[in-house]
């Protein structure tokens, strides 16, 4: 994967964004934004994205939010072909390295308990932070909680090169 290359990106970006998005996060869950939900939260002040990509095609997104000192990763999602291959890992480091650079003191994050990014989540150094018991519903009906994950950005950080 050394031709990943990870950039900030812009709305002119959002086919690619959506691409991605499609392709990556599972219908049953109802998780992924359309294109006017995405446009709309990459209007307001202190959303920036970071995408992904090899060889100039995209492969992977982190959409966030800063509030003052904070950072919410809102969306990250690697194309399905290209999973388990280091690239959410390295849009987390990204994520956090460019936080840290604009002021921010922690990167938080709402995960569905179910989901396997949560592990990623936890070896990237988040821990929880709290519960909401319910909060999402999967397409048959079935509740599962959000998981709430935080990780302050004056700790020490295993990036990867």
């Amino acid at each position: 994967m050394t031709d990943l290359t990870i950039r900030e990106g812009t709305t002119a970006d959002i086919e690619d964004v959506m691409a991605v998005m499609n392709d990556a996060f599972d219908p049953r869950f109802g998780e992924a934004w359309n294109t006017g939900q995405c446009l709309s939260m990459m209007s307001l002040p202190g959303t920036f994205l970071l995408i992904a990509r090899i060889g100039g095609k995209p492969v992977g997104f982190a959409l966030n939010r800063q509030i003052v000192d904070e950072v919410e990763l809102l969306l990250l999602a690697v194309a399905t072909t290209h999973r388990r291959q280091g690239t959410a890992r390295r849009l987390i480091d990204a994520v956090r390295q460019l936080s840290l650079a604009r002021g921010a003191a922690h990167v938080h994050l709402e995960v569905r308990d179910n989901n396997p990014a949560y592990f990623l989540y936890v070896n990237a150094g988040f821990s929880l932070a709290g519960r909401r018991v319910g909060y999402y519903r999967g397409a048959d009906g079935e509740a599962f909680d959000a998981l709430t994950l935080s990780c302050p950005l004056d700790s020490p950080m295993d990036l990867h090169p």
